[in-house]
């Protein structure tokens, strides 16, 4: 008992989702800065062969059975399985790696699992086959339906094949989400109308509307395409591609994210509500809470070196606790994404800290007209939305 009452002290755990990464790609997009491996560059071909799918989900139970008694006993809600390309792995290892996750590990009975999956993967029955695997949710990555666009953005599938794998995931998923990029290279109003409305005659259960950035460490931030829109522009793209989402009755409810009702993503939800997470696999990371500290840990980044690590119980690179002065810039990192914001209660509840200690900053948020609140919740208004880096940096320590 005297453990919980130390600051910073949990009186309960939060929801522990699970999330698996499979790192390798067709190839690698120019805009990517995921830890994704073209497949070529280790298999010699372009797909992924048996035996290594086979090595490479050996490691990841390696690595969850390493990470057991982090969180013993804890349900999982949801799982996501990212890359990387998932799609690429046949739908026997996803089968086979669902399997061994449910040997382990209890799950939620409706636990929400989710595959990214890339068009240019895409071939027949191949989504009815991750649905028989118990894959129960679909992501997508179209980004465009523009063959101009997708050849500037590196994609390796096109226009045809994107609305091939859409109708495909509509046969056999009651619930997917599909991914689109605006601001795109010489990307005017009418293309971006083009694109949302290809999009939307679908009737997606959910949609990610990303803007096109120059990450570091990436091919096009140090080789910028050219015509890119500026930053006036894409607000305006942004508020059109708002305003036509509310109107097919898809309601905005993160910065990037729009579901109709009931499909929201419960996995991403878990991590906006600043929930736990276990990541498995190569430079997967997690967040784990205890009673007494919250620790963050990064597997190895390298397919090979992970898998030779986890084979050996070491899947971690790091592991290093969440001190309590960027707890509360942690929690609003991510909580203040979400349109209706959060608990005040939920606050205390995940990051062990009161609320008294972040009154300052949310009355300066509340001045300067980037957030609002009542007894119960506090929530970015419209302004907020569109300053969230500077509303988030309020709640930084210096």
């Amino acid at each position: 008992m005297i453990t919980l009452q130390r600051p910073g002290a949990l009186q309960a755990l939060p929801p522990l989702s699970l999330y698996v990464h499979l790192p390798w790609c067709l190839k690698k997009c120019p805009y990517c800065d995921f830890n994704s491996h073209q497949v070529g560059a280790r298999t010699g071909g372009s797909q992924l062969a048996p035996h290594i799918e086979h090595q490479y989900i050996d490691a990841l139970m390696a690595d969850l059975e390493s990470a057991l008694p982090q969180i013993w006993g804890r349900r999982v809600l949801t799982i996501f399985i990212g890359g990387g390309t998932p799609s690429l792995f046949s739908p026997e290892s996803i089968d086979r790696l669902l399997a061994d996750i449910r040997a382990r590990l209890p799950l939620e009975p409706q636990c929400e699992i989710t595959l990214e999956a890339n068009p240019g993967t895409f071939e027949k029955d191949r989504f009815k086959a991750f649905r028989q695997a118990g894959v129960n949710r679909l992501s997508i990555g179209v980004q465009s339906f523009d063959d101009a666009k997708l050849k500037a953005l590196g994609r390796v599938h096109d226009r045809t094949q994107a609305i091939a794998a859409i109708e495909e995931a509509q046969q056999h998923f009651d619930t997917f989400n599909l991914d689109l990029m605006y601001a795109l290279p010489g990307q005017s109003t009418a293309d971006l109308d083009a694109d949302v409305q290809q999009a939307l005659a679908f009737e997606p259960p959910h949609l990610s509307l990303y803007h096109l950035t120059m990450e570091p460490n990436t091919v096009f931030a140090n080789q910028p395409p050219k015509d890119l829109p500026d930053e006036d522009t894409a607000f305006d793209m942004l508020d059109r591609l708002i305003e036509q989402a509310d109107a097919a009755g898809l309601q905005r409810y993160e910065v990037s994210a729009y579901a109709r009702p009931g499909h929201q993503c419960q996995h991403n939800l878990n991590y906006w509500q600043f929930g736990d997470y276990l990541g498995i696999g190569a430079g997967a990371h997690s967040k784990i809470s205890f009673p007494d500290r919250i620790v963050r840990q990064v597997r190895w980044r390298e397919p090979a070196s992970y898998m030779d690590k986890a084979r050996q119980g070491q899947a971690c690179s790091n592991d290093t606790p969440v001190d309590l002065s960027s707890r509360a810039f942690e929690f609003m990192m991510n909580a203040l994404r979400l349109k209706d914001g959060f608990e005040l209660l939920r606050f205390s509840e995940r990051t062990g800290l009161t609320l008294a200690s972040i009154q300052q900053p949310l009355a300066q948020a509340e001045a300067q007209g980037l957030l609002q609140r009542d007894l119960a919740r506090a929530w970015p208004t419209a302004r907020g939305f569109d300053f969230l880096s500077d509303l988030q940096a309020l709640f930084l320590k210096d």
